[in-house]
C-alpha cells in the first residue's frame, strides 16, 4: 500500500478551469472582433493579424502562472519562464501587500519566485509540500527571514478548513 501523502508533483487544481476561461475570452474577442469588422466591410488581412495578436496578448494577460510542487521544490510556470525554488533551502520568505498580494520565495541557490498566496489556500497539497520545506530549511537553519509569514498562512489555512468541515456538518 502506498503512503498517506502526495505520490507526485502537485499542482493547482484549478488552473486548468483558469486556462480555459482564458482561452474563451481570447477567442470570444477575437471572433467577435472578426465579424463586426467583417460587417462593417473593412476586415482585410491586416486587420485579421491585427485582431489575432489582440486576442493572443488577450490570452497571456488572462492566463495565470501554473503553480506545481513535489517533494523539496516548489515551480511556478508563468508564459514565457520557469521558476523553481527549493524548499529545503529557502533562505527568505516575504510577503508584499499592495495591488496584488504576493509571496516572494528565495533558496539558498539564488532562485527566486513570485507567487500568489491565494494560489495555496485553494490547494492543501501545494500548502503541504511548501510547509514541510519550509519545515526542513527551519531545521537545517537556512531559513533566515519569513517563517512567520509562513506560519500565519499556515494558520490561515487551517482556519478556512475548520470552517469549511464546520459548514459541510452543518454545524456552523
Amino acid at each position: 500500500m502506498g503512503g498517506s501523502g502526495p505520490q507526485g508533483p502537485v499542482g493547482d487544481r484549478h488552473w486548468g478551469g483558469s486556462a480555459r476561461f482564458a482561452v474563451g475570452c481570447a477567442l470570444g474577442f477575437a471572433a467577435m472582433a472578426e465579424l463586426v469588422d467583417w460587417d462593417a466591410g473593412t476586415l482585410t488581412a491586416l486587420r485579421t493579424l491585427l485582431w489575432l495578436t489582440l486576442a493572443a496578448t488577450l490570452f497571456v494577460v488572462l492566463l495565470p502562472p501554473h503553480v506545481t510542487a513535489g517533494p523539496g521544490w516548489l515551480a511556478v510556470q508563468g508564459t514565457l519562464r520557469r521558476h523553481v525554488v527549493c524548499t529545503d533551502a529557502l533562505v527568505t520568505v516575504r510577503q508584499y501587500d499592495g495591488v496584488s498580494l504576493h509571496l516572494v520565495l528565495r533558496d539558498a541557490y539564488g532562485h527566486r519566485l513570485e507567487l500568489d498566496p491565494r494560489v495555496l489556500l485553494a490547494n492543501p497539497l501545494l500548502w503541504h509540500e511548501l510547509d514541510t520545506g519550509m519545515r526542513r530549511s527551519l531545521e537545517r537553519g537556512t531559513l533566515r527571514e519569513g517563517a512567520e509569514v509562513l506560519r500565519r498562512i499556515g494558520h490561515r489555512i487551517d482556519d478556512e478548513t475548520a470552517r469549511s468541515v464546520l459548514r459541510a456538518s452543518r454545524l456552523s
